[in-house]
């Protein structure tokens, strides 16, 4: 039965990540994302911790950890700084293919390396699936007797500029009909372009690239799982990203509504606090209310995963109503500091623009509509 009791061993890696989230992240937040600076030195200190590596069976060498764990981990790493959290979430993401699949080789070889050094991978999977029902894929590859040549472009990949491996789904181009295979690659290949992607809106300390394969040659020993049967990967895969996701943006959420609420109590007018006034608490009561709703939709959606059930349908809810939220709880944060708010002197004009990162096209909240409409119709037909 799904409980909210945490495990002591929940308890004390939920508070090791609140800690280094306000000593560490909070003080330096605004300036990594002013300067659109990568934060090598906090990766560092999360890759030490065993942070970085939550979700590697110990087998290689990991915590083993499950997904309801990552949601801890990145909720309260993304209150201090959900920009900063991103490349810690992005490793967890291009892992799991290789914990789904992968064979003990490619385990010990990759995810291995996030466990020995502190490295980072990139997952290329956005697109892939709408690419191939129009008939233009973004990545895909041909045979060449024992190897793969792959080629395409994938956008705005997340640790993609700094990524020493990736985990990429491709469609065959000489079988485009016969579904997806994942493959896992060094990024040091002949062949791999990155692009840096600057000036972003938001969640300005994340590397974002643009990923180019030119003719990029893989050995048969890249391929995870059966060749032309990675839909399934990917969509467990996808589940867990719209989970940790929205574990991401609860974070943005939570430190959104403890700055508008400390700020109510401090900034008065006519001569008393404005947290007084109706108006206020009304919306710092359906901020907290929006707030509960969505950590218990990604709490329910990351149990569901860890316990085998199905949980298509509750990433999605998960994922759609907590960048909603985000969104709509951050925008109330600024109105509430009114003029200040505004300003990058306070924290929540930046808590705003890395909200806007989750709800944006992709696998934005429409999308995700869309792919819980279609459970909700499917019984009826």
């Amino acid at each position: 039965m799904f409980a909210l009791d945490l495990t002591p061993e929940q308890q004390h890696l939920r508070d090791l990540a609140r800690s280094l989230s306000r000593t560490e992240l909070i003080p330096v937040a605004a300036r990594y994302d002013a300067n659109e600076t990568f934060p090598d030195d906090f990766c560092r200190a999360a890759w030490g911790l065993g942070l970085a590596t939550l979700n590697i069976p110990k087998a290689f060498g990991g915590a083993g950890l499950g997904v309801f764990d990552s949601i801890l981990m990145l909720d309260e790493i993304s209150y201090g700084c959900a920009g900063i959290s991103s490349p810690i979430g992005s490793n967890i993401f291009a892992a799991t293919p290789l914990v789904l699949a992968g064979n003990d080789a490619q385990k010990r070889e990759y995810l291995g390396w996030l466990v020995r050094e502190c490295s980072f991978a990139a997952l290329g999977l956005a697109g892939v699936d709408a690419g191939i029902r129009d008939g233009h894929p973004p990545i895909t590859y041909r045979r060449a007797g024992n190897e793969r040549i792959i080629n395409g472009t994938q956008a705005f990949v997340w640790n993609g500029g700094v990524a020493n491996w990736f985990t990429v789904f491709a469609a065959d181009a000489q079988r485009p009909d016969d579904g997806l295979s994942c493959f896992v690659l060094r990024s040091d290949l002949q062949g791999v372009r990155r692009t840096p992607v600057r000036n972003k809106f938001g969640r300005r300390a994340a590397d974002v690239a643009q990923v180019r394969f030119e003719e990029v040659v893989i050995r048969n020993d890249a391929l995870v799982g059966d060749e032309h049967h990675a839909r399934e990967i990917a969509a467990a895969t996808l589940d867990r990203l719209r989970v940790l996701g929205a574990a991401m943006s609860l974070g943005i959420a939570r430190r959104a509504l403890d700055e508008a609420s400390a700020y109510a109590l401090e900034r008065k007018q006519f001569g008393q606090p404005i947290a007084n006034f109706q108006a206020i608490q009304s919306m710092l009561a359906d901020m907290k209310i929006a707030i509960e709703a969505a950590r218990l939709l990604t709490y329910q959606a990351g149990w569901s995963i860890d316990h085998g059930r199905p949980a298509s349908v509750a990433a999605s809810c998960a994922a759609s109503f907590t960048t909603d939220t985000a969104m709509r709880v951050t925008t109330d944060a600024v109105q509430i500091f009114g003029g200040y708010g505004y300003m990058k002197d306070f924290p929540v004009e930046k808590l705003m623009r890395d909200a806007k990162a989750s709800h944006i096209p992709g696998d934005s909240p429409q999308t995700q509509r869309a792919l819980v409409a279609r459970h909700v119709l499917a019984a009826f037909t």
